[in-house]
């Protein structure tokens, strides 16, 4: 059986094949262009922009971002003796703390919010400054000109020309004692790695710590590093952390180092229960002595009772019954009764006779007896 030909020669059969595999290619790439387009991958860094660049005392503007963590916690705030790349020279105290503004970014890493303009401590070049409390430490610096606020110019770096990076995952070391219990202050070291990869050695470099509890920024005091860390050399560094007293929750602690933020730790701080513990013990020792104090007054002041004497005894003296002896042939009905002879001798005392004794007394066998008889 013979296939027609076209007229370049090719087999009929082929053109079909090609017919029908262009077709299934087009079916196949119809869905693909119908579908929409998936939104473009945000960016490694966050972005920040401002609805103006500038703006006088008591405005408004509009400071919206992107590329965010969802859920992160923002701080905004307007800074004084700054700019971007070189960050806030000199820390959160350049700033207008008192009209900064805080936001949270959305599930799709942006946030919108309103900022007064306020005039920094510090004179310009200012900045809009955009820091991550809780969820992300990224840091961004928006330049922004407050109309009428004094300028001059960035202080010159004074730092050694060498170039400090962070090595290894800072940590916190340390223990709290018994004190810590009791509201002491609680103290750690933050531990980190740090490599010079500039050109030049780093001798004494001096850092920022600071510790920040929920939305309010850090304080940040330094902490001079004695030693040089040559080019291409490394060091462990330690810089000790201190809290208030009393202090506990959940905290941060930041290093900061030539104006940027190198390190930050999350410290869970225990409760002082020793102090709780104090404070019922004086909610049921006070009380207590108080009520001993009160009575002893109470018994010191009223008078006190009638002391009754008791009554002296009489001497009882020994009672002697007197028995009378029946003359002979009288009976027994004829004296009186033993009875009314005891009762007689209760009522009177009794006394012997100074004729008589015990030995000598009549009785009936005696001869005086017989003769009477």
């Amino acid at each position: 059986m013979t296939y027609p030909r076209t007229a370049t020669g090719a087999p009929l059969t082929a053109l079909l094949t090609a017919l029908l595999a262009a077709l299934l290619a087009a079916l196949l790439l119809v869905p693909l262009v119908l579908l929409p387009a998936a939104p473009a991958a945000a960016a490694g860094r966050p972005e920040v922009a401002l609805s103006q660049d500038q703006g006088g005392k008591g405005g408004e503007i509009t400071v919206s971002g992107s590329g965010w963590k969802p859920g992160a916690l923002l701080m905004l705030l307007i800074c004084g003796q700054s700019a971007p790349g070189k960050g806030v020279i000199g820390g959160t105290n350049s700033c207008a703390n008192t009209d900064g503004r805080a936001a949270t970014v959305d599930a799709k890493g942006a946030f919108s919010q309103k900022l007064p303009v306020a005039e920094p401590p510090k004179p310009c070049p200012c900045v809009v400054h955009v820091a991550g409390v809780t969820g992300q430490p990224d840091t961004v610096d928006v330049a922004f000109t407050v109309a009428g606020h004094p300028t001059a110019p960035l202080p010159e770096d004074s730092g050694s020309g060498g170039r400090l990076v962070v090595l290894t995952s800072a940590r916190l070391e340390g223990s709290s004692g018994v004190l810590v219990w009791f509201g002491a202050p609680a103290r750690r070291e933050v531990v980190l790695t740090l490599g010079n990869l500039g050109q030049t050695p780093v001798k004494d470099p001096v850092f920022e710590v600071g510790s920040s509890h929920g939305v309010f920024a850090p304080r940040y005091d330094e902490r001079q590093w004695r030693g040089t860390i040559e080019p291409g050399r490394k060091a462990l560094v330690r810089l000790p952390v201190e809290l208030t007293a009393g202090a506990h929750g959940d905290y941060q602690v930041s290093v900061r180092y030539g104006g940027k933020v190198i390190v930050e730790q999350p410290w869970g701080v225990g409760r002082p229960w020793g102090v709780t513990l104090f404070w019922l013990l004086l909610a049921v020792v006070v009380p207590a002595a108080l009520f001993r104090i009160g009575m002893a007054v109470v018994d010191r002041v009223r008078p006190a009772p009638a002391v009754r004497r008791p009554r002296a005894r009489r001497a009882v003296r020994p009672v002697r019954t007197l028995r009378a002896v029946p003359r002979p042939g009288q009976g027994a009905a004829a004296g009186p009764a033993p009875e009314a002879v005891a009762a007689t001798a209760e009522d009177r005392p009794t006394a012997v006779l100074p004729w008589f004794t015990p030995d000598s007394a009549p009785s009936e066998n005696s001869p005086t007896t017989k003769g009477h008889q």
